[in-house]
C-alpha cells in the first residue's frame, strides 16, 4: 500500500515536471523566430522554475492521488502565461506589442473557462485546482498590466497589484480570508480584466480609447473587490475561509 501511494505521488510530481519541460520548449520556440533576448529568456526560465517549485510543494502537501485533467489544462495555461511573461520582459525597453504575445494571451484567456468545466464534468474539483487556477489568472493580469503600463503609465499596475494587495491585507486582517459566496458578477469582472487589458495592449485603438478601456477595467475590479470586502466586513467573523473546491 505504501509503495502504491509513493508511486502515485511520484506520478503526480512527474506531471508537474512535464509543465516545466513544456515551458522550456516554448521559450526555445519563441527564441528561434523572434530572437527572444536574454531578459525574456531568463524571466521565462525564472517563471518556469518558480511555478514548478511552488506547484510541487503544493502537490506534496495536498496528497492528491492524481493530477487530474483540469489541472493539466491549468498547467497548459501556466506555460502560455510563462511565454507571455518572457515576451513582456523582452519588450520592456520599447513596450511595443508583439503578435505572439497577443496570440498566447488570447489562448490562455480562452482556456480559462475550460479547466473549471473539465473539473466539474470529471468530478475532480479540488481546493488545489481552484487555487492553481486563481494564481495563474492573477499572474497573467499582473503581467498584462505591466505591458500596458509601459504605454499608459504606472497607474495601470493598480489592476495587476489589487489581488496581491488583498492577499497581503488578509495577513493583517484574518476576516478577509472568510469564504465568499459564488458570484457570477465576480467571475465576469475577473474574466473581463484579461480581455480589456489585451485589447489595450494590442494598441489597435487610439490611445485615448485604450485609456478608457483600462479605466473601465480598473473601475470594474475596484467595484468587485470593494463589494467583496464590504460583504466580508458585514459577515464580521474571524473564521478562516477556504478556497472553493472547483475552478
Amino acid at each position: 500500500m505504501a509503495l502504491n501511494h509513493t508511486y502515485r505521488a511520484g506520478s503526480v510530481q512527474q506531471e508537474a515536471a512535464v509543465g516545466m519541460g513544456a515551458q522550456l520548449l516554448l521559450l526555445m520556440l519563441l527564441r528561434t523566430p523572434l530572437g527572444l533576448g536574454a531578459a525574456g529568456w531568463l524571466t521565462g526560465l525564472a517563471f518556469a522554475c518558480a511555478t514548478w517549485a511552488v506547484l510541487a510543494r503544493a502537490l506534496r502537501r495536498s496528497g492528491l492521488r492524481s493530477f487530474g485533467p483540469a489541472n493539466r489544462v491549468t498547467l497548459g495555461r501556466a506555460v502560455l502565461v510563462g511565454g507571455v511573461t518572457a515576451l513582456v520582459a523582452d519588450s520592456l525597453p520599447g513596450g511595443s506589442p508583439v503578435p505572439p504575445l497577443v496570440g498566447l494571451t488570447a489562448v490562455a484567456l480562452v482556456l480559462d473557462g475550460v479547466d473549471g468545466r473539465v473539473a466539474r464534468r470529471t468530478g475532480t474539483c479540488s481546493p488545489l485546482g481552484a487555487r492553481f487556477d486563481m494564481e495563474v489568472d492573477a499572474f497573467l493580469i499582473l503581467v498584462l498590466s505591466v505591458h500596458v503600463a509601459l504605454d499608459l503609465g504606472a497607474w495601470v499596475l493598480l489592476i495587476g497589484a489589487m489581488r496581491y494587495a488583498f492577499v497581503a491585507a488578509a495577513r493583517i486582517w484574518p476576516w478577509l480570508t472568510a469564504p465568499l459566496p459564488r458570484s457570477t458578477a465576480r467571475k465576469t469582472v475577473a474574466a473581463l480584466q484579461g480581455v480589456l487589458l489585451l485589447t489595450a495592449g494590442t494598441e489597435i485603438l487610439p490611445r485615448p480609447w485604450n485609456t478608457g478601456v483600462v479605466l473601465l477595467a480598473l473601475a470594474l475590479l475596484t467595484w468587485s473587490f470593494g463589494r467583496d470586502v464590504t460583504g466580508l466586513w458585514r459577515a464580521g467573523g474571524p473564521r478562516r475561509g477556504v478556497v472553493s473546491g472547483c475552478h
